[in-house]
């Protein structure tokens, strides 16, 4: 029989059934969730901040780190430029980037000498951009990024999440954010490439951390590398003034933030107890380009963004 000359009734009962199997076939999978499948299914916001400045490879280290960012879960990046002002750059690959982000700039301090930094300015020098000694890089700019943080957390009425300095030329596998969001306050794992060594990691015997595999200034407070460990968010609250300084010595930086939170055999280990390395202390390789004294051909790139 031709489709035109069925009755409209027929039609309808048609359509009422094909309801009525969907409602029914769809309710019980949503009441059949148990509370424990509920409670277990919730991700803490994980809030990652990352210091990041002017050279020829941040787009490239920036596009790298977020392939790897649009995987992971319930995420907000914390970006914070060393800049006066936010740059096009960041920002318009920050729109194309389909994350959650807060995008936020602050110039790292920096004082003029001819040779020696004065050490009642800085205790130790980074970097050297003609005749300014740059201190204790990203400092400035992790600390801006907790301050959000804290005016962030204090409007929302779930303040849980897991706080985590992560550099933007660093490595890192998707399992070390499944990792942290077990935190329950301050939680730790092994670092690849870091330190002289192939490893850096603590040392863990009976589920608790009884030493550290380091070779780097071992007597450090914290022997770990900044992205050997994460923090529980609502901590943040109830240290208002924990902090990164410019007045520590180089390599303390992370002692400095972890005194605030915990004491070293307080640490939780994670990655199987700190025996699998899920990120990797790498860095880019400055670029090698030929001035444009040397070209032997006129090139015009000025208009690319590279």
């Amino acid at each position: 029989m031709p489709f035109g000359k069925v009755k409209k009734q027929y039609l309808a009962i048609a359509m009422l059934i094909f309801v009525l199997l969907f409602f029914f076939n769809s309710k019980p999978a949503f009441q059949c969730l148990s509370p424990e499948i509920q409670v277990s299914s919730y991700l803490p916001t994980i809030y990652a901040i990352t210091p990041t400045y002017t050279r020829l490879a941040q787009k490239a280290d920036l596009t790298r780190l977020s392939q790897t960012l649009m995987h992971v879960k319930n995420f907000h990046w914390i970006i914070v430029e060393d800049s006066e002002k936010k740059t096009d750059l960041v920002a318009n690959f920050l729109k194309e980037s389909g994350l959650n982000y807060t995008h936020l700039n602050v110039k790292t301090q920096a004082s003029k000498h001819s040779s020696v930094l004065d050490i009642n300015i800085c205790l130790f020098k980074t970097y050297k951009i003609n005749s300014t000694w740059y201190c204790a890089s990203g400092v400035e700019q992790r600390n801006l990024a907790l301050k959000w943080l804290r005016d962030h957390l204090k409007k929302l009425h779930d303040k849980r999440g897991v706080i985590y300095f992560m550099d933007d030329d660093n490595t890192y596998a998707l399992k070390v954010f499944d990792e942290m969001r077990k935190i329950n306050k301050v939680g730790t794992w092994p670092v690849g490439i870091v330190g002289g060594m192939r490893v850096e990691m603590p040392l863990v015997t009976d589920g608790k951390i009884t030493g550290f595999n380091a070779v780097w200034k071992p007597f450090r407070p914290f022997p770990i590398d900044m992205a050997g460990f994460a923090i529980n968010s609502t901590l943040l609250l109830e240290q208002p003034d924990a902090k990164f300084s410019r007045k520590v010595q180089s390599g303390y930086q992370e002692s400095e933030i972890l005194k605030y939170f915990t004491k070293k055999e307080d640490l939780e280990p994670l990655a199987d107890n700190c025996t699998k390395v899920y990120v990797w202390h790498t860095r880019t390789q400055k670029p090698s380009i030929i001035t444009p004294k040397k070209w032997q051909t006129p090139v015009f790139d000025s208009h690319i963004e590279v």
